[in-house]
């Protein structure tokens, strides 16, 4: 496995471009799928492609809050060091590797959000504590474990489909009415396969550390030379320092302004988190609890501010990238071909084998249309009608789909760019070993949904 393991990885690092190139080269491929498959002709694709382009706006502005919100609070100074004191665990390269793959698997369980900024941040700072006290991990396979909760998150309690179908009102309501946890996240082939994540993931990645010689060490992330908050903008100051700001510097290094905005933030925060719990987070909901516990932890508007400053530099692709899948989904949903795709997976199933073609179409569309809840609004409606004709259960045909749209994000640096905005990493230098954890998440997840559903 070490062997392959770095075979794959060289050529991940040589072969798969950033995932800027990756993001265009995909709306290409596409665009001539759709040219050659549907009635749209080129100039009519153009159309669905600017129609698309702008749809991931609000989603975009969330996810880049997710990353600035979540840098912020990770890197306030009593979060800083209960994440060093758990990245200070590791005696070797090999545990460092399972504690972060199994900190990040179950982070994704409880919530995506979660999963994806925290577990970032662990592998970050589970590289630098090794590199601190010489121990030799390989960098890029620590940023790999720290993805695994994005291959494992719509099987948890913030998956999309599954939470979706279980809210009265949804758009398959009078197809399958409204089903319970119990008969989606709750299955027993999901549990199982969430068992497998958890245990098999973090021994695969181990298999695969290279040689100590061979280990790539963090030669630099965010904070790294003065930590989180430093420098004129975030600085502790010292008495001589606060006697000689002016009266409206002060205020930016004072506790009262973060005390009244904690405050307020708290008086909304708590009842909406005791009515729903954490699965009931939504983005805006995460991305406010995020912004009020760090400010809260940081103390400052001051301290804020410079490490908010900080994790923005690494938004910068989210932003950019964002509208190019947006067209690519536009192009899917508008020319028909996302149907046709579903479609030809459902024309040579049986009931046994059904649940696992449409697993791997879900796994096929999510390159295309990386967007949980967005890809459930136009797979699902032709899923229930197969699974309704083939006389199955609705909760495995949204199980199926669910599972498929998380694992297929082992190769798709669309949910990766934040952990490579954070990590400083490449696309290549991290997906070669990801990809190897997909390969295995697919065939657990396929013999779990066939034998045990």
């Amino acid at each position: 496995m070490r062997r392959f393991g770095n075979a794959l990885a060289a050529f991940s690092t040589r072969w798969i471009p950033d995932a800027f190139v990756f993001a265009i080269g995909l709306s290409v491929l596409v665009y001539l799928l759709a040219l050659g498959l549907t009635d749209h002709g080129p100039l009519r694709l153009v159309d669905d492609w600017y129609t698309g382009f702008w749809g991931l706006l609000e989603f975009g502005m969330q996810m880049a809050l997710v990353l600035v919100t979540g840098y912020a609070l990770a890197s306030s100074p009593p979060a800083r060091r209960g994440i060093r004191r758990l990245a200070a665990l590791p005696r070797g390269p090999l545990s460092a590797c399972a504690l972060t793959a199994v900190g990040a698997t179950l982070l994704g369980a409880v919530h995506w959000g979660l999963g994806l900024i925290a577990g970032a941040l662990l592998a970050v700072e589970v590289a630098r504590s090794c590199r601190e006290r010489g121990i030799r991990a390989h960098f890029p396979l620590l940023a790999a474990a720290g993805y695994t909760g994005l291959m494992v998150w719509h099987s948890g309690l913030s998956g999309s489909a599954p939470l979706l179908v279980n809210t009265e009102g949804h758009f398959l309501e009078e197809q399958i009415g409204v089903l319970p946890l119990s008969e989606t996240l709750f299955q027993p082939f999901n549990l199982v396969f969430l068992a497998v994540m958890l245990i098999g993931a973090p021994l695969l990645l181990m298999s695969m550390h290279p040689r100590p010689e061979d280990a790539e060490q963090i030669e630099d992330a965010p904070g790294d030379a003065e930590g989180p908050g430093a420098g004129p903008g975030g600085a502790v100051l010292t008495r001589e320092q606060r006697r000689a700001l002016t009266p409206a510097q002060s205020l930016m290094h004072s506790r009262v302004p973060v005390l009244v905005v904690v405050a307020a933030g708290l008086v909304y925060l708590v009842p909406e988190l005791v009515r729903g719990g954490i699965v009931g987070l939504d983005l805006n909901l995460l991305n406010f609890t995020f912004l009020i516990a760090g400010l809260g932890l940081h103390g400052t508007l001051a301290g804020y501010a410079s490490a908010a400053a900080e994790g923005a530099k690494s938004a910068a692709s989210v932003i950019v990238q964002f509208p190019f899948y947006a067209g690519i989904m536009g192009i899917m949903e508008h020319s028909g071909l996302l149907e046709q795709i579903a479609a030809w997976f459902v024309s040579f199933s049986t009931p046994l084998t059904y649940p696992f073609w449409a697993l791997i179409s879900a796994c096929l569309v999510n390159l295309a249309v990386p967007s949980g809840g967005g890809q459930w609004a136009v797979q699902g409606p032709i899923v229930i009608s197969a699974t309704e004709s083939l006389g199955l259960d609705p909760g495995v045909g949204v199980m199926a789909v669910a599972m498929g749209d998380q694992l297929s994000n082992g190769i798709q640096p669309f949910w990766a760019l934040p952990l490579l905005a954070l990590t400083r990493l490449s696309a290549g230098r991290v997906l070669g070993y990801s990809g190897v954890v997909m390969v295995f998440a697919i065939a657990a997840a396929a013999l779990c949904i066939t034998f045990l559903s």
